[in-house]
Formats: structure tokens, C-alpha cells, sequence
């Protein structure tokens, strides 16, 4: 979904992770929230919301989605039941989980955020080595390349993770969690709190 578009369809991520990134006037980057399997996409529907705004959606890892109508969904989301409560709970992580990522975006190093990028990935792919390019990580970051490659190396010669040719293994899970903000636990913690049916 590219920012000002109409949402037409929300989709339903079954395997993969999408980026919701914000784009500023200068072209500058940065990732304001990731969704995979246990969320949705367009849920600002909803809301009333036509659009993502100034949000691309961007596949970051990839996978596979089911599509439902944005009026549908509209319609549905707005009859109690299990469904709705889905859908406003969900959302209410969205938030939270967006204004964690903007709080750490701003407060905590390269190498914490780049750790806690990882681990969300790594919970909703369940696997341990994903494509991801340093360019592409830097747009998430909001940083140049440069410091991703520098910050990504400290990762690699602790021996967290294995860098190469735009793939990440990830290689001591624990070590991965300590190298990260307190911000991943957070993010964590919300979704339980949000989405305890699922978590």
C-alpha cells in the first residue's frame, strides 16, 4: 500500500512482516511500526480512514497474506462480537507499538534498535535467517548505511548474528535480547496485555 492511496482491501499477513514506514519531505525514512502474523494491514479503516496517510506498507520480509475487502471489513469490524474485539484490540497495539518505535527511533543506539528489529522479525517469522540488506535496514532505522554496516558489525563479532550478501542469520537468540532497548520486551508486553486471546 503506498501513503495517500485509497485502502481497498486489508490484508491479513499469514507469514512474512510488513513495514509501515513513514516517508518526510526530504525522502528521509523511518519504520513507525512492523506487522506480520499477528496483525493486520489497512486497520485504519475502522477509524473511518480512507488511506495510510504519509505511511507506505512495504514488504520487509517475505510472505504470504489473505485479503478482505475494506468496506467488508468496515462493516464487520463494526458488529460486537469476537471480531471487533480483534480488531480494537489490535489497533490499540498498533498505537502503542508506534509510539514505542517513535520514543526509541529517537532515544536508544543503532545496535539496540537494530537488535530489537531482529527479535520482532525472528517472533513472527519463527525462523532464524531472513533477507534483509543494509539499505533497506537503514530506511527502517532512519540512519545512513554506513551506520547500520558499522552497527550490524559489533552484532556480528559478538557472534549474535552472521551478515552476508542481504541476509541475516540470527545466532544466540539471548545475546540478541540483551543487546537490545528495553523496547522489545515492551512491545511484547503490550501485545499481550492488547491481544491476550493470542498471545
Amino acid at each position: 500500500m503506498e501513503a495517500g492511496r485509497p485502502i481497498t482491501d486489508v490484508y491479513f499477513p499469514l507469514s512474512g512482516v510488513v513495514s509501515l514506514v513513514t516517508t518526510m519531505e526530504d525522502g528521509s525514512t523511518a519504520e513507525a511500526a512492523a506487522v506480520g502474523n499477528e496483525g493486520m494491514i489497512g486497520v485504519a479503516v475502522c477509524l473511518g480512514e480512507d488511506s495510510l496517510g504519509n505511511v507506505t506498507a512495504i514488504q520487509e520480509i517475505p510472505g504470504h497474506a489473505l485479503a478482505m475487502d475494506a468496506r467488508c471489513f468496515r462493516r464487520e469490524a463494526a458488529r460486537p462480537g469476537r471480531f471487533h474485539d480483534v480488531v480494537l484490540g489490535y489497533t490499540r497495539f498498533l498505537i502503542a507499538q508506534t509510539m514505542r518505535t517513535g520514543a526509541c527511533n529517537g532515544l536508544h543506539s543503532v545496535e539496540e534498535r537494530i537488535a530489537r528489529s531482529l527479535l520482532l522479525i525472528r517472533d513472527r517469522t519463527a525462523i532464524d535467517a531472513f533477507p534483509l540488506t543494509q539499505e533497506f535496514l537503514s530506511e527502517l532505522l532512519g540512519v545512513a548505511r554506513p551506520t547500520v554496516s558499522i552497527a550490524a558489525g559489533v552484532l556480528a563479532r559478538a557472534g549474535i548474528i552472521m551478515y552476508r550478501r542481504g541476509r541475516i542469520r540470527i545466532l544466540d537468540r539471548a545475546g540478541l535480547e540483551e543487546a537490545s532497548c528495553e523496547c522489545y520486551g515492551a512491545i511484547q508486553d503490550e501485545y499481550r496485555r492488547l491481544m491476550p486471546v493470542f498471545a
